[in-house]
């Protein structure tokens, strides 16, 4: 199985209340989009971005342009379009259906190692579901099984794929891998993912 990593950076970041976009956020001297991308095209899977048009520059230096899916800022009618993890991961699974299976890494986590990355994408040969775990807590990424393409692409909303792990088995890949529970929502969040970087 080659499953693709589907790298989530399309959201607003309305938590994040400091000077610009979250995954502008410089972290080691690059954007901290740009470590997360570095980190998930270590892993030697098919990465695929799906972003929004600010961030559009930082995406192209790691990925090439069919490897990308810019999510329209308004739909065909002009009304702003839907926004939120569960449509952005439906989106990104729509552009790679013929995937062996997806593994889900949202933008704002740079310190998911590619070995983890590697780990759960094995896991998918048994199960239809596996998660990274980190000293008994899921974290990311998420992997699905080509089996669930349908429950996918019908995701909405910022739910992202909670209600798919709680209606399928799935199952824990246990990782020495503290970064998989780390995220970037506010300032604190950022100072943090800094000082561990030092």
């Amino acid at each position: 199985m080659r499953p693709v990593v589907v790298v989530l950076a399309a959201g607003l970041g309305q938590r994040f209340l400091g000077a610009g976009h979250k995954l502008h956020q410089e972290l080691d001297g690059a954007p901290l989009l740009a470590q997360t991308l570095k980190n998930a095209m270590a892993s030697g899977l098919r990465v695929l971005v799906v972003t929004r048009e600010d961030l559009r520059p930082i995406v192209d230096g790691f990925v090439a342009a069919h490897d990308v899916l810019t999510l329209p800022e308004k739909d065909s009618k002009g009304r702003p379009s839907p926004v939120g993890m569960g449509h952005s991961l439906a989106a990104g699974v729509a552009a790679s259906g013929d995937a062996d299976g997806w593994l889900v890494v949202p933008g704002d986590m740079p310190l998911i190692q590619p070995r983890t990355i590697q780990a759960v994408a094995q896991s998918l040969h048994e199960h239809p579901i596996a998660y990274a775990e980190y000293r008994g807590q899921r974290g990311h990424p998420v992997g699905f099984g080509p089996e669930l393409y349908s429950e996918l692409v019908g995701l909405q909303g910022d739910d992202g794929a909670r209600r798919l792990l709680a209606r399928f088995p799935s199952q824990g890949v246990a990782v020495d891998d503290p970064g998989v529970l780390i995220d970037v929502d506010t300032v604190a969040d950022l100072a943090r993912v800094r000082s561990l970087r030092s």
